[in-house]
């Protein structure tokens, strides 16, 4: 069965109602909503569940995904603030503000893009370009391949394309089956051959390879990381949905090499 663009966006939105403990017509109302964070065996892998605080929305309003001792404070802030406006400096301030005083920060403030079928299409980058598994990931976990593969979550890299160039790995773009319906790509070139097509060659031809085999592939990046942004678009891909995300404070500084 082939995957429409609406069908990619139920999907979506049906897996982040699991991650957030909600039902999936929550994104589409105009009202914000709040629920209670609970762990579940189907959401993402890499989420650590109960979220403190996670802030999720689609366009029309705010889901807000909480442990239930911070709802107050969160109530408080979506209601104050117009949905896209909850996701951005200066209003975020007055969030972080909160929580910092209980041990918490806003730590990741992320864009989700999502496949439009009606966009993607193969991409050519003048390299020639092979299809890889997960046997042949092997002696490919380091940091010059740290965003397309992750080595603390090995058994979940499942599909790659890798781009060469006389025999040599000069790009690679694979994939995590993160939950059952969606399998997340991450892409690396290395430095010399960026801004030649590479990603976007690799990141389209992934895309269609995982949506053969039934699954939405989708892809993640800062705000601020504009050639990300840009391979994404570029790739066929668009912006579906935003998230942000508390944590504790000493997890925060860890990641800033504070701890």
């Amino acid at each position: 069965m082939q995957l429409t663009n609406q069908m990619i966006y139920k999907i979506a939105m049906e897996q982040s109602a699991i991650d957030a403990g909600c039902s999936g017509e929550d994104f589409l109302r105009q009202e914000n909503v709040i629920v209670l964070s609970k762990a579940d065996p189907k959401a993402r892998k890499y989420l650590k569940l109960p979220h403190v605080c996670n802030l999720i929305s689609y366009g029309s309003n705010v889901v807000a995904s909480i442990s239930p001792e911070y709802e107050g404070i969160v109530r408080d802030y979506i209601s104050r603030y117009p949905a896209e406006h909850c996701f951005e400096t200066p209003n975020m301030h007055v969030l972080d503000d909160r929580f910092r005083e209980l041990g918490f920060r806003v730590c990741f403030m992320a864009e989700y893009f999502l496949p439009d079928v009606d966009a993607l299409r193969p991409l050519n980058c003048g390299y020639e370009l092979r299809l890889l598994t997960q046997e042949d990931f092997a002696g490919l976990y380091t940091q010059q391949w740290s965003n397309a593969l992750c080595e603390k979550r090995k058994e979940l890299d499942v599909l790659g394309v890798g781009a060469y160039s006389c025999g040599r790995l000069i790009g690679l773009a694979a994939c995590s089956a993160d939950c059952e319906t969606m399998w997340q790509i991450g892409v690396d070139v290395l430095p010399y051959y960026r801004r030649k097509g590479v990603a976007s060659a690799l990141t389209s031809r992934l895309a269609l390879e995982i949506l053969k085999r039934g699954k939405v592939p989708f892809y993640c990046c800062a705000w601020s990381n504009l050639s990300s942004a840009k391979n994404a678009v570029k790739s066929g891909f668009r912006p579906a949905w935003v998230e942000m995300t508390v944590k504790p404070a000493a997890y925060v500084d860890e990641m800033n090499g504070l701890g």
